[in-house]
């Protein structure tokens, strides 16, 4: 593809909201932009029913339009959004290098806006019958699964909301957390408590997911008594927290749970490399968070190269 063997001012990897935010402010600021997806466009939010708590954004949206209007607002302003496989990163003096399989990239400045991806259970069944009753996206195989038996596990935010998503397909929803009361944020908890769809299980771990060809059934624990007992299941979806999307970068400081450290600029220890979004360490990850982040890198990054060409600010 074109653009790839070319020179960039700001390349960013990551094509969510972060991503996408970035794109619109360095490509606005006349910054030649690139952005790459190395893997499912717009991250995180294409799994939101009804993106509604956005600033401005009423009545609420589907996260799949909301990234679809983002992209496109991001190539309007000539931020060229492409996918494909990184395969490795250097930095030679002032340059990042980004080697794929066909070709390389060469850029001033560098975003991360890899996003994370869904922790697993771990469990046994949870690998052998994902595709076939187990799933990590309700939007995505929920509709395979109406009026039938279905399972959530998780207590965050991303299980309430899929939760409810679900109800609107089957009367027969159980939500199972493992603590005594939902993580989540009040509103979102509270639209679950009182959905009459829903059946919320707390202090409750799933131990195994049962089925032959498909899930027919799971062990749940109680962690007060021990107690274990088998449900039936048809579908069991799995929002139990996220890992950050780090392997480019793996010696880069990181907290205790994996998300990459930067000051509040976005800046991470190595001159002009940057990080945005769910791949960052900060105390709350939403759309609207991760946007900001991108915006501030863009912007860092301008001032980063303007730096380096010994351009003054205008």
């Amino acid at each position: 593809m074109s653009e790839l063997n070319d020179v960039y001012d700001f390349t960013i990897i990551g094509a969510g909201p972060a991503g996408l935010a970035a794109a619109q402010y360095a490509a606005r600021s006349n910054l030649k932009t690139l952005v790459i997806d190395m893997s499912m466009p717009g991250g995180q939010v294409i799994n939101i029913f009804k993106f509604e708590n956005y600033p401005g954004l009423w009545p609420a949206v589907s996260g799949t339009d909301y990234v679809k209007n983002a992209r496109e607002q991001a190539e309007s302003f000539g931020a060229r959004i492409i996918q494909a496989i990184i395969t490795s990163v250097d930095k030679v003096k002032d340059d990042f290098i980004l080697h794929f399989r066909n070709g390389e990239v060469k850029t001033k400045a560098l975003c991360l806006a890899t996003g994370a991806e869904h922790r697993k259970l771990g469990i046994e069944g949870e690998k052998k019958f994902e595709g076939r009753g187990v799933s990590y996206c309700a939007t995505c195989d929920g509709p395979f699964f109406r009026n039938k038996k279905i399972i959530v596990v998780g207590g965050g935010d991303s299980a309430c909301d899929e939760a409810n998503y679900l109800s609107t397909l089957s009367d027969d929803v159980t939500l199972i957390h493992r603590k005594g009361q939902f993580r989540a944020q009040k509103a979102v908890a509270n639209r679950v408590l009182n959905n009459p769809k829903i059946k919320c299980v707390f202090n409750t771990t799933v131990q195994e997911i049962k089925g032959d060809m498909k899930v027919t059934s799971i062990v749940i624990k109680n962690t007060v008594t021990g107690e274990l007992s088998e449900i039936p299941a048809d579908g069991v979806f799995i929002f139990v927290g996220m890992i950050p999307r780090t392997s480019l970068f793996e010696t880069l400081p990181v907290d205790e749970a994996g998300y990459i450290k930067t000051d509040e600029n976005m800046h991470t220890l190595i001159p002009g490399l940057f990080a945005a979004g769910d791949v960052r360490a900060k105390s709350f990850r939403q759309v609207v968070t991760a946007c900001a982040d991108g915006a501030i890198a863009a912007n860092e990054a301008l001032h980063y190269i303007q730096n380096l060409r010994h351009e003054e600010y205008k």
